[in-house]
């Protein structure tokens, strides 16, 4: 089988170049936007063309959520503009569309976890072409798959993690953020998961009609930005006096999602997916680190 990845030097694109290797009889083609320009129909086409892809992986995104909201058209661009490229594309050749998109298109006053049926609400440049991409991608593509994820970090790129251990070791003491509530996402584990289904839609384990469609995928368990903060200090016994802050004394120019917990059940079920508690994840990466 051929899997194209977009964006490949990301986080998930990231993870998805090591676990290659799980997969010996596929072909992968890693791309980035240096030698696949989502953003050009004519570009994503010849790629088509050429290669033949079975799936395309797409993690390519404008991923900067503050930045975004001053830089809209890039944010289209990438997130809608180059999603309904590769779904047109996909559509053509019937190849299998993955489309990774984000806990930011619900924002709503909820305090149980989403499902993927409930109703979302984007409040930031990057939450409503992340959402608007799913939906042409779908629309063109009835048969894409849509993974929404939350709190992605990896021992790749950067991160809140990564972030966190620097400033744990430059500084005696943070605040950091309680009332946004939610879970990490190691994006091995996600990248894991893709992989998982792909193969078992490629050996037919499962029917067409309960593969496509939204799905959620974060690690278990449930947890705000200071406890992440504190875990990962523990984890990597870094001494540093963390002290609980509320959003608004930390204002951004994108609002962030209060809570942004993911049920999960769909594709555990649909995929017989097993999904790690979320500090086995982190122990995971800070081994790497």
């Amino acid at each position: 089988m051929n899997i194209l990845v977009t964006g490949a030097n990301g986080q998930v694109g990231s993870e998805l170049q090591v676990l290659a290797a799980n997969y010996p009889n596929w072909t992968f083609f890693f791309t980035d936007s240096s030698d696949l320009d989502i953003t050009d129909s004519n570009v994503v086409f010849s790629f088509f063309k050429d290669n033949t892809p079975d799936a395309c992986i797409n993690c390519a995104a404008y991923t900067a959520v503050d930045k975004a909201e001053s830089d809209e058209d890039t944010a289209y661009q990438v997130n809608v503009i180059g999603s309904k490229h590769l779904a047109e594309a996909c559509s053509v050749h019937q190849t299998q569309l993955v489309q990774i998109s984000t806990d930011y298109v619900y924002h709503n006053d909820q305090n149980t976890p989403f499902k993927e049926t409930d109703t979302t609400n984007p409040q930031s440049v990057y939450a409503r072409t992340k959402l608007e991409g799913e939906q042409i991608a779908a629309r063109i593509l009835p048969t894409t798959i849509i993974i929404r994820t939350s709190w992605v970090y990896s021992s790749f790129g950067h991160n809140f993690v990564k972030t966190m251990r620097r400033l744990g070791e430059e500084r005696d003491q943070l605040g950091i953020v309680f009332d946004q509530i939610g879970t990490p996402t190691y994006a091995r584990h996600l990248a894991d998961a893709i992989l998982q289904m792909l193969a078992k839609i490629a050996n037919d384990e499962i029917a067409d009609v309960h593969a496509r469609g939204i799905y959620h995928y974060s690690n278990e368990g449930v947890c705000s930005w200071y406890d992440f903060a504190k875990a990962i200090f523990e984890l990597s016994n870094i001494e540093c006096t963390t002290k609980p802050i509320e959003s608004s004394a930390y204002p951004t120019p994108a609002k962030r999602p209060p809570f942004s917990v993911l049920n999960k059940d769909k594709i555990k079920t649909n995929f017989d997916i097993e999904i790690p508690y979320w500090k086995e994840g982190l122990k995971e990466c800070l081994d790497l680190l």
